[in-house]
Order: structure tokens, then sequence, then C-alpha cells
């Protein structure tokens, strides 16, 4: 089966993910933080160690400020459901993914807040000034993805973050498709929180996730409970992380995110090297198929598509059949086939990684022509 849907979840993994999963479940196996003897010490480690690493990679001095979450919808919800308050106002964008839109959509409807959702251009991109035009006396916070799991664009989140600031409205940034392939260095990007899965470009396993607080943003933790910490209290610890980390860690899962995380950070140029080139492959060559109609860019990561007047779920099912894996369908993302006028049909997306090839693109170049011949 050659895999080309690394926008869901990244496969394969570098051997040293299951490697690092097995050996704390083998080896340690204990609870970190919640007992004095060494196996719970050498688990505690571990947690430790990945968020230290989290931190050099993201360059924030305080890891402290990173704390584990299920995955980046997770880490989404907590900071989103932690932050606002009733009566706020809140920014967004069509090109958002449902876990961004779901839980605004709730509170829009329970009459929490109000909100805006703003239109990309044609370059699927927002810009700044829409932002800026968009924000009232009562905004609390602009929420924006860095690439967009349907089109690849990628967002001025910078610029974005810039006119925010100007005006005291703190962003908070989706880097679901971003992180491990692009600069997501929160400083770089303007972002106040950061939310990112482990489980996507950094290589990390299933359910794995971090979100990013600056200094100065605090929030309601979504989870209360034991932390290891202050048990004497029956209220949440103020200090972080674990204020945000209630109850037993995924210790095999964080383990896999910090092989993961290495084994990025000592690529870190070949990565999006390799995957833009393979995506600007496939885009050229999907251009070539008569029948074939492209919703992403020349220069995207991921790669929307459909085949004449064919459902994209059925496009992706005779491509199953030749032993390629592409997602069909929504992507969890509504606002952004609408606006592209695909609601109705959804769009096949490619989305290559680090361990396909150039064969592997060409070989789903020619299974698209067949359908597209017959289509």
């Amino acid at each position: 089966m050659i895999y080309l849907d690394n926008g869901a979840t990244s496969f394969p993994k570098p051997p040293g993910v299951a490697r690092a999963m097995a050996g704390v479940l083998e080896k340690i196996g204990a609870n970190p933080g919640r007992s004095g003897h060494r196996m719970a010490l050498a688990a505690g480690r571990v947690i430790y160690h990945c968020r230290e690493d989290l931190a050099a990679y993201l360059q924030v001095s305080d890891p402290a400020r990173i704390f584990f979450c299920l995955n980046c919808t997770d880490a989404l919800n907590a900071a989103m459901h932690g932050w606002l308050r009733r009566g706020d106002h809140v920014v967004t964008t069509l090109v958002e993914h449902n876990s961004v839109l779901r839980p605004l959509s709730g509170l829009l409807l329970e009459g929490m807040i109000q909100l805006t959702m703003l239109s990309p251009g044609a370059d699927g991109t927002v810009s700044a000034q829409q932002v800026r035009q968009a924000i009232k006396p009562n905004t609390r916070l602009v929420v924006v993805t860095h690439m967009s799991n349907v089109t690849g664009a990628v967002q001025p989140v910078a610029a974005i973050a810039s006119a925010c600031h100007a005006q005291g409205v703190p962003v908070l940034v989706d880097a679901a498709q971003s992180a491990g392939v692009l600069d997501v260095r929160p400083d770089a990007l303007g972002a106040d929180m950061l939310a990112m899965p482990g489980h996507k470009g950094l290589f990390g396993p299933h359910g794995t996730g971090a979100l990013y607080l600056r200094d100065g943003i605090t929030l309601r933790p979504l989870r209360q409970g034991g932390t290891g910490s202050l048990s004497e209290s029956m209220l949440q610890p103020e200090d972080l992380p674990d204020r945000f980390e209630s109850g037993t860690q995924n210790l095999p899962g964080i383990a896999g995110l910090l092989a993961g995380l290495r084994f990025v950070r000592a690529h870190q140029a070949e990565i999006p090297q390799h995957e833009a080139a393979l995506a600007a492959r496939l885009y050229e060559g999907l251009q070539n198929i008569p029948g074939v109609r492209l919703y992403s860019g020349a220069n995207a990561g991921v790669i929307s598509f459909n085949v004449g007047g064919m459902q994209s779920g059925e496009v992706a099912a005779q491509l199953d059949q030749a032993d390629l894996a592409l997602r069909g369908g929504l992507h969890c993302a509504p606002g952004i086939h609408q606006h592209l006028g695909t609601l109705d049909v959804g769009a096949v997306r490619a989305s290559p990684g680090f361990f396909n090839t150039a064969k592997d693109i060409d070989t789903l170049l020619r299974a698209v022509a067949i359908i597209a011949r017959s289509a």
C-alpha cells in the first residue's frame, strides 16, 4: 500500500518511535509524577525530556508553558474553552478545521460568544487587513490555522498576529498541518497560543499533542484532578504545567513523541524540501491529466483535486483498490469546501510525507489518469 494520507496522520513512523514506546512499557511502566521510587522517577524523566525538546524545537525559554494534550483538537479546545468568557467576540476563518469551527459554533449557539468568520481570497488566504477590520471592542481572541488541511494554503499568521496585537487581541494558532514542516516558533508567528498534534509532522504516535501558552495567558483548566503535586489541597494547582495535566500521562505516547521529535530535529532541513518536491511533482502531473480539477496551489504541501463529475469518495475508493491510500470527502473542514463549491462532492486529498518517493507520486498519477479516462 502506498500511503499518501499524512495530512491525517504520518505513516510510517521512524523506527525509533515504536522502540521508545515499547521500551517504557517493558522497562519502566510506572506512573510519572506519582511515586518516589526509581521506576516512577524514570517515567517522569521521559515526560521532562519531551517537554524540554519541544521547548527547544519551538525556541521558547520556559518548557513549563508547554503542556501535553490528547491531540491538536484537545489542545484547541483547552485554549478556546479555557480563555473565552460570556460576551466575548471571536474572529476566525472559513479555512478552519472542525476542531475550531465546532467548539466556536457551540459557544455561539449557547449564546456565550459572538463570532465572525472570514472568507479567504482567491489564493486561499485571509489577509491581516480583513482580520483588523473584523476586530471589535469586545474581541477577545482570533483563531487561525497556519496551513489549510484541504488546499495547503499557508496563512500570513505573523502579519495577522501583528494586526491583532496592535489592538490588544491574542492569537491562537492551529499548527495541525504545519508543525514539523514549517517554522512554527511562537515568536516567529506572533502566536500567543499554539496548538499542535504529535502524530502528524512530528512523527509521534496517535493520541499525542501539545499546547503552548505565552507568558501572561492564563486559562481555566478543562480537566481537574490529581497531579501528584500539592495533594493536601482540594483545589487545582496554579503552577504550570500541573494546572493542565491532571491524571495519568500517556507515557508510551510521549516517549514515542520524543523519539519522533528528535527525528524531526535531526532532519529539519530535509523534511520540508523533500515533501515540497513531491507535492510539486504531483501538482504538475495532475495539471496534465484531462478532467482533473485542482484546488491547491503550485506550492501547497497538500494537494486536493477532483476527477470529472465523480464523487471524491468514489475516486478515493478506486485508488484504494489500486493500493493507494488517499482521503476523499470534506476533511472535517466544511467552511473551505463551501467556499470552493465542493460541499456536495468533497475532494480527494493527497498529502505526501517524508517517507514517500517520486515513484509513489508517479504511481498515483498513472492511477488518476486511468480513472479520469473512464470518468
